[in-house]
């Protein structure tokens, strides 16, 4: 539904995005994280046809956004970061006028306004003058906007600023009910949303992408050599001082005890045999074994490290 292809944003000699290329599909959500100034409000400019790339090309469903933005722009719902409302208006007053510019008229209208009416929680502030709502009702007016139309693609720039913990747990799930046959892309500087929200992630850091792919495969990046979690039925003092004592293990890590049985958390560098030794060693001993299992990094770790080595290049 979405291609982006090597798009660069040059603003004089600034470079705010530098040979970007994802693709988002149909039916996924998907999210750009990234430090604030990363480049990700310019990125969704382009895709809605606000900002023209310096070079590159980005598509809506195959329509491109510098040659066709007429065309893009209908399949798409924006809501960017500063909302864009009229304060004078009352709350449907302001989405009457969104459904009309948007070619919407009659039963149609009447519809979609029932429709975000329900699902972005605006009938306590429906015949409310905009002046007056609160911050959280504002983003929700301004989604109600951006879906108005029912768009194939949702673009939004920030969706939870404002929200209290309810407000966004509702958002989130109206975001996954949309993904079922919408493309939903939404830009965050906020680990906890990508982790709850986003099918496959991008992560933009100084105008370039330091990676893509889904959640596992990013914190896979960060994950280096062995890092298991040994659970056994045995002595305490045996275990650490058995595993102390091999060379293959480079960090051990006692955990606690579950009922009868003991936690230890085990690493070691890339290319040695952790886990084919532990189990050699399992087996000599006669320890009882509940569990052995692979650990990664988490997104917050692998942000760090990405991010990190991304700024070790710049000094390079």
């Amino acid at each position: 539904m979405i291609e982006v292809k090597s798009v660069g944003m040059n603003y004089g000699n600034t470079k705010a995005l530098d040979e970007v290329s994802f693709v988002a599909e149909k039916g996924k959500i998907l999210g750009l994280l990234g430090p604030n100034g990363a480049g990700k409000t310019t990125l969704m400019r382009i895709l809605t046809s606000y900002l023209y790339p310096s070079k590159g090309t980005a598509t809506i469903d195959g329509h491109d956004v510098t040659e066709e933005p007429l065309a893009a722009r209908r399949l798409i719902g924006y809501m960017p970061e500063t909302v864009p409302l009229y304060d004078d208006m009352l709350v449907d007053e302001y989405l009457i006028f969104i459904g009309s510019a948007r070619g919407l008229g009659g039963e149609q209208l009447r519809q979609r306004l029932r429709w975000v009416k329900e699902n972005c929680g605006l009938g306590p502030i429906w015949k409310h003058t905009i002046s007056e709502i609160s911050k959280g009702f504002r983003q929700r007016a301004g989604l109600a906007q951006a879906l108005i139309h029912d768009p194939q693609v949702l673009i939004l720039d920030e969706p939870m600023t404002g929200l209290d913990p309810l407000q966004i747990i509702g958002i989130r799930e109206l975001m996954h009910r949309l993904a079922q046959d919408k493309t939903v892309i939404f830009s965050t500087h906020i680990l906890q949303e990508v982790e709850a929200l986003a099918d496959r992630i991008v992560i933009l850091n100084n105008g370039r992408m330091i990676a893509e792919g889904t959640r596992h495969e990013i914190t896979q990046m960060a994950t280096k050599g062995e890092k298991l979690t040994l659970v056994v039925k045995a002595d305490e003092n045996d275990v650490r001082s058995t595993l102390e004592n091999e060379e293959v293990v480079d960090e051990l890590r006692f955990v606690g005890s579950e009922g009868n049985y003991i936690k230890f958390f085990v690493s070691a560098d890339t290319g040695k045999p952790l886990v084919s030794r532990l189990n050699e060693v399992i087996d000599k001993k006669g320890w009882s074994i509940r569990e052995l299992k692979r650990e990664q990094a988490s997104l917050e770790e692998a942000f760090i490290w990405l991010l990190s080595r991304d700024q070790k290049k710049d000094r390079r």
